[in-house]
């Protein structure tokens, strides 16, 4: 069995900023900038997000944040697995732990903001019972992007 530790961390330290560097890589192979929507590091320390790294027998595997909107949503942002640790449920749990967070910080909403060429990405949403919507906050209609969200109990049974 594999030791997984999900814990909040500076999105400025090495282990973090490598994490993000892959996904902006990633990202930036698949749509043009106009299509990216990338928070840059200095944006997820900012008190109003909570960043958390997945690590698998001590590696870093992975990345997630949410932006607490003036209290009025959590945007899910950063989510990304390194691929030698796809198919081990990473992605969930981090997703698991960033709405147990955003309840916790009294959310009811969580929305997000993926493109359309990432299916497991939306599948991940999906599977977690994220459901389509439009555009929210500064975001325009895009045809690469895919908008979702998901209503957050208090209780965690949605």
């Amino acid at each position: 069995m594999r030791d997984i530790v999900i814990q909040p961390t500076d999105p400025g330290s090495p282990e973090a900023r490598g994490l993000i560097e892959q996904l902006d890589a990633y990202l930036t192979g698949m749509y043009p900038s106009e299509s990216n929507h990338l928070l840059p590091v200095e944006a997820l320390r900012e008190p109003n997000v909570v960043f958390l790294v997945a690590r698998v027998d001590g590696r870093v595997a992975g990345c997630g944040a949410f932006v607490n909107q003036r209290g009025e949503y959590a945007e899910i942002k950063r989510m990304y697995v390194a691929p030698e640790f796809r198919g081990l449920r990473i992605g969930r749990r981090i997703l698991e732990e960033l709405e147990d967070r955003a309840r916790v910080a009294g959310l009811n909403v969580a929305r997000l903001e993926t493109g359309v060429s990432q299916p497991e990405a939306l599948g991940l949403y999906e599977r977690a019972g994220y459901q389509l919507r439009g555009p929210f906050g500064s975001y325009a209609q895009d045809p690469l992007s895919v908008f979702m969200e998901k209503r957050l109990s208090a209780s965690g049974q949605e």
